[in-house]
């Protein structure tokens, strides 16, 4: 059984992506392994009701889900429930207990608060979940990324590697200003296992596999 936790460097970044494209190209070209897919903790809607749609064939499970669209304390406090993280716990271990391979979601950033005394990257360190860093291209990418992999690091993360995404079409001449991959290996000393290019249509499961065939996938599977 294997286990990857997607994180971001903050929301709308594309971990929902590259959650779909790594579930993709495990249908694809890993057929008779079974793959479950988590959202630990959703507020409002959206990732898990899009999961549910793009792979129908799939188990795709969230322990805890919240109505109101902010972080999870204060979405907690607003609807007057508790924040219960043994729930979200066992419900990735029943998953994991069942699947060959399972892709859990985290949720906003890796610095997004999960309970009033946790952060995602806490979470992703005490659970010792295999974790991959999803950095859009944008101007400022390079210290959003040092940032979130010191972070990683003083939470004790074990941080298999960056996946850059382009949230918007981009010329190779701004991919290369805003992600110099040299540099960012140089200041992280992280493996960069590749880029997601804008996709317009997200609910093309062959092109999701494809692009994600394009990863240093060796690193994960």
């Amino acid at each position: 059984m294997t286990t990857l936790l997607i994180v971001g460097t903050d929301t709308e970044v594309g971990k929902t992506v590259i959650t779909s494209a790594l579930a993709a190209y495990w249908q694809t070209y890993h057929p008779s392994e079974s793959l479950g897919v988590i959202k630990l903790v959703q507020t409002g809607t959206g990732d898990l009701e899009y999961y549910q749609r793009l792979l129908p064939d799939v188990e795709v499970v969230n322990p805890l889900l919240y109505d109101t669209p902010v972080a999870p304390p204060v979405a907690a406090e607003r609807e007057n429930r508790l924040i219960p993280l043994d729930q979200v716990w066992q419900g990735l271990n029943d998953l994991q207990q069942r699947k060959n391979f399972v892709l859990a979601e985290g949720l906003g950033g890796l610095g997004s608060p999960v309970t009033w005394e946790l952060t995602v990257a806490d979470l992703a360190g005490e659970w010792r979940l295999p974790t991959v860093l999803v950095v859009p291209v944008k101007l400022g990418a390079i210290a959003q990324t040092v940032a979130n992999v010191a972070l990683a690091r003083q939470c004790k993360v074990n941080l298999k590697g960056i996946i850059f995404s382009c949230p918007r079409p981009l010329s190779d001449e701004e991919i290369v200003n805003f992600v110099p991959i040299t540099l960012i290996k140089s200041l992280t000393q992280t493996p960069v296992l590749g880029m997601i290019p804008y996709l317009e249509n997200i609910k093309d499961i062959s092109k999701l596999a494809h692009v994600a065939s394009n990863l240093d996938l060796e690193m994960l599977f």
